[in-house]
């Protein structure tokens, strides 16, 4: 069962060591810090599930659910997170239309259990949707199943090494990949291929997803370490 799962968690490490069990589920996940930005995150990417922190800067957990809930995914599982244990916060929750809350401080073995629940549950996640396994940052759309990308809604022609090096990077977006790993994602398609040769797929990758390849605001250089692919639309 591979979803995508939008985590809004205002602690950094929180969020991180939550996206690092999702990965380790075989999930895909987008990170966001606030309210505001879990709510564009959600409108953009039609995630199959969120991982709701009640205590969001900007709009809180209850505003976001309430959102969601009134039109922008109403169908959207939500598990929240709190660190409010009182009772009417919790059954707020669940009357805003969480699917599920945990109270902190909890384990990430008996979140992603709770996930696993929640997306069986829903038929979220598991194939149930035409484009389940599509992965989706930076408004491009790589779909594994059919071998396509999308940018922006138009179609993008890649080389298999190209379109693994999407893959890959749109499934960890913002985080920084060095040449190595990228080399790595590549083998079987481009046997021939070095270090360097990352630089070239990346250079040409830009010619294809961005406004102005010169100045690119989608896959970025890291100096002195690799590349990365922003989480968010430019």
């Amino acid at each position: 069962m591979c979803a995508h799962v939008l985590v809004a968690e205002d602690d950094e490490k929180q969020a991180e060591l939550i996206r690092r069990s999702l990965l380790a589920e075989g999930h895909t996940a987008t990170v966001v810090h606030d309210g505001g930005a879990a709510l564009d995150a959600a409108r953009r990417l039609r995630p199959d599930l969120v991982v709701l922190d009640l205590m969001l800067p900007v709009v809180d957990g209850f505003g976001v659910c309430r959102v969601l809930r009134g039109g922008t995914d109403p169908e959207i599982p939500v598990v929240m997170l709190t660190a409010r244990a009182a009772e009417d916060d919790v059954l707020l929750g669940l009357e805003l239309g969480a699917d599920d809350y945990l109270t902190k401080p909890y384990s990430p073995r008996e979140l992603m259990a709770r996930i696993r629940t929640v997306l069986r549950r829903s038929g979220h996640g598991g194939g149930a949707r035409d484009g389940d396994l599509v992965v989706r940052a930076a408004g491009l759309a790589v779909d594994p199943e059919r071998h396509e990308v999308r940018c922006d809604g138009a179609p993008v022609e890649c080389t298999p090494a190209e379109f693994q090096i999407l893959l890959t990077m749109a499934g960890e977006p913002d985080r920084v990949f060095t040449r190595r790993q990228l080399l790595h994602c590549t083998r079987g398609f481009d046997r021939a291929s070095t270090e360097r040769a990352v630089d070239v797929h990346i250079m040409n990758l830009r010619r294809k997803i961005e406004p102005d390849p010169r100045r690119p605001v989608r896959l970025l250089t890291v100096f002195g370490v690799g590349y990365k692919l922003t989480g968010t639309r430019p």
